[in-house]
């Protein structure tokens, strides 16, 4: 490789949307593929190659500090940097009543949704520089009945990545927040059983669609 390679780092990358940026994106650049699902990073690593495309993977929980740290620092020596990072990483958590929450469900969505992110912006930034890109993606269901845990870790999320795009109009990096459409993905199949998924957006399309804005 060469220094002129563009590198994308996607967090959640082994299936759904983040897999489908992934392969939208490739070969043009390289794919930085973070997830906990090795079986789906290795397909798409075929999917990526079928294509013409490479792939790092790296089997990771980005609920843990200390492979994250690993993980950019890594890309810092190879690379020195991160061109485009896609955060599509989430915990999803069963609908339930407000007053039946789980504390351990509760501590694994804040552990994904809220903390990861803390620690990974402060971590990612560095690798963005001013003219890097970071994008995440807004599920607005804070305040919504039945998804106390999603709805408040998810806006958790958004709030930090809010903050962060205010912060950075004027130095950079670029910080976008998009809403994707309804997709049949394993994500919205958990709040939607037995919805009619042949009417969503496939992931390829709605993937298509957020690049095409970007």
């Amino acid at each position: 490789m060469t220094d002129q390679t563009k590198i994308a780092l996607i967090t959640g990358a082994s299936r759904g949307l983040g897999a489908a940026l992934a392969e939208a994106l490739a070969p043009e650049y390289h794919i930085v593929a973070v997830a906990r699902t090795t079986g789906g990073l290795e397909e798409l690593d075929d999917r990526i190659q079928a294509k013409g495309g490479a792939a790092t993977l790296a089997p990771m929980d980005i609920a843990d500090p200390n492979a994250m740290a690993t993980l950019c620092r890594g890309i810092h020596d190879r690379w020195g940097k991160v061109d485009l990072w896609l955060h599509t990483a989430v915990h999803t958590s069963a609908l339930t009543p407000t007053h039946f929450i789980d504390p351990k469900e509760w501590a694994k969505a804040v552990n994904t949704n809220a903390s990861a992110t803390s620690v990974l912006i402060p971590y990612i930034a560095p690798l963005l520089g001013e003219t890097g890109h970071a994008v995440f993606f807004d599920d607005p269901k804070a305040g919504q009945k039945f998804y106390g845990i999603y709805g408040a870790t998810k806006g958790a999320q958004m709030a930090l990545a809010r903050s962060w795009a205010l912060e950075t109009e004027r130095t950079g990096p670029r910080v976008t927040i998009v809403e994707p459409a309804p997709m049949p993905t394993a994500v919205r199949a958990r709040f939607h059983p037995g919805e009619d998924r042949g009417a969503l957006t496939s992931t390829a399309d709605e993937a298509a669609r957020i690049l095409s804005l970007l």
